[in-house]
């Protein structure tokens, strides 16, 4: 028989798993709804071992662990405390917490963290409106009648739980693992992919075997929004199925594959974390206008090669001088979500050393920026400098994603666009974009619109995120030069 403990978020009590539960109990299985600590003194360790009661009563020899949010601390802390007992650790729509890390260091309401860091006093209220739960994660599929239910019985949450750090021994590690990702939250599978692509250490542990995943097309409320295919996941997991990761270096990643445009080699110049391409017939005394390219991310700190030596971006380097431009590309600091503002200043750094370049026209600039740099454009729509002719985006995130904890930031592209004001905007849209990018998108769309910007859009017919070393088709050559013409085009308007 297999035996299921559910953690919930914060704020919530068992009963929120009653439809899950439920259907898993009709499968046949035994289930075990945790409750929060109550106490208004109570911190993670007591949470941790209510967990540890649970699994110490289950029938069942050994159970599978289930954390959701906020409640993969208590659940890793328990199966730490009886790794012997524990089948499988789920993480549904969670993080991978280490020994050490605070819950509040990945909670999504942006004020919420800053006032425990400060050291705020007092229990944290919940949301007191069904609106204000999106704070804490996108609600996309919640049904009225059950976000309403959730405002009504949700209870504050004590602060030690949130500040008190998860305190690891390393024996959960030997449990199996599996992710249940809620694609209109912020993440899905193919996401998680390209980050384990990029190299980065950390993240190699997800491509072992014992480690699947499995991902629902909803928000970060699946048991309310989606019960039954929640279950499904939850039983698959529990049975060892699921999806997994391609282990990086195994075959070559989909950012470091060849450009597609066949470009001529040109020389680049390196001035710290910038590169230039410099067109033949640009000189001091016949400046030519520039673009700056702004590689996405987060871009985990060491891989290596940097985003200015991938393919594309050297492409789109000797590409754009073909054309007469000087163009740049620079590496910057964003790291991890909580690098915009460095990268912001890196960003900023970058364009004021190439407008100081004699072969610069300073008065003819362009920016363009890919990826998970949308949110950069931002500072630069709101208040653009004169000599700023354009701003390109090309698969952008347009908005933080509801999981990124930055609803209150000022990196909000959407937020920025006016009638009035705002330079010309060139955005690149692939046919397969992720949904939780493409959400981001519509909603940029949406405002110019609304607004009257203006908003000139280039489609990629068949085109996937990172289309330009990926999809090797007519439609996306097409596509590039494009969004090239129509940029260079503002320069020399």
């Amino acid at each position: 028989m297999t035996a299921f403990v559910l953690v919930g978020e914060v704020f919530t009590g068992g009963w929120i798993w009653d439809d899950v539960a439920g259907r898993l109990r009709e499968a046949g299985a035994e289930v075990y709804a945790a409750d929060p600590p109550t106490g208004p003194g109570d911190g993670l360790d007591a949470h941790i071992r209510h967990v540890v009661g649970l699994v110490d009563g289950a029938a069942a020899d050994r159970v599978v662990l289930v954390g959701h949010g906020y409640g993969i601390h208590p659940v890793l802390g328990a199966a730490d405390l009886r790794p012997d007992r524990t089948a499988r650790v789920v993480h549904l729509d969670a993080g991978m917490p280490q020994d050490g890390d605070p819950a509040l260091k990945a909670l999504p309401d942006e004020a919420t963290r800053q006032r425990l860091l400060e050291g705020v006093a007092g229990p944290v209220a919940p949301p007191a409106s069904p609106e204000e739960w999106t704070r804490w994660g996108s609600t996309d599929g919640v049904p009225a009648d059950a976000l309403d239910r959730l405002t009504r019985q949700a209870v504050p949450q004590p602060p030690r739980t949130l500040t008190e750090p998860l305190r690891l021994t390393g024996a959960y590690a030997k449990a199996p693992t599996s992710g249940v990702l809620c694609v209109a939250n912020g993440t899905s599978i193919a996401l998680v992919q390209s980050l384990v692509a990029l190299g980065d250490p950390r993240l190699q542990v997800l491509t072992e075997p014992q480690v699947t995943f499995h991902e629902l097309p909803t928000g970060h409320w699946p048991m309310l929004s989606a019960p039954g295919e929640l279950a499904d996941a939850l039983l698959d997991a529990a049975a060892g199925r699921g999806h997994r990761l391609t282990p990086a270096g195994t075959e070559p990643p989909a950012h470091l594959r060849p450009f597609l445009l066949d470009v001529p080699e040109r020389p680049r110049e390196r001035h710290g974390a910038v590169d230039l391409y410099v067109p033949d017939a640009a000189a001091p005394g016949r400046p030519a206008p520039a673009v700056v390219f702004v590689h996405g991310g987060p871009v985990p700190e060491g891989v290596a090669p940097t985003p200015r030596d991938w393919p594309a971006f050297i492409g789109y380097g000797r590409y754009l001088a073909e054309l007469g431009v000087v163009a740049a590309t620079v590496d910057h600091g964003l790291h991890d979500l909580a690098g915009y503002p460095r990268a912001a200043e890196d960003v900023r750094a970058a364009v004021e050393l190439v407008r100081a370049d004699p072969r610069v026209d300073a008065d003819r600039i362009a920016l363009w920026f890919f990826s998970g740099a949308g949110p950069l454009s931002a500072d630069w729509l709101a208040a653009p400098p004169p000599w700023l002719r354009c701003v390109s985006a090309t698969y952008p995130v347009l908005a933080p994603l509801p999981n990124w904890g930055m609803s209150d930031s000022r990196f909000r592209p959407v937020a920025a666009l006016r009638a009035v004001g705002n330079p010309p905007v060139v955005l690149t849209r692939v046919e397969l974009e992720t949904p939780e990018i493409a959400a981001t998108v519509a909603e940029f769309l949406g405002r110019a619109d609304e607004c009257g910007a203006a908003v000139e859009v280039v489609d990629v017919p068949g085109g996937h995120h990172g289309f330009e070393t990926v999809d090797h088709t007519d439609e996306a050559r097409a596509a590039v030069a494009d969004a090239a013409r129509r940029v260079v085009g503002h320069l020399r308007a």
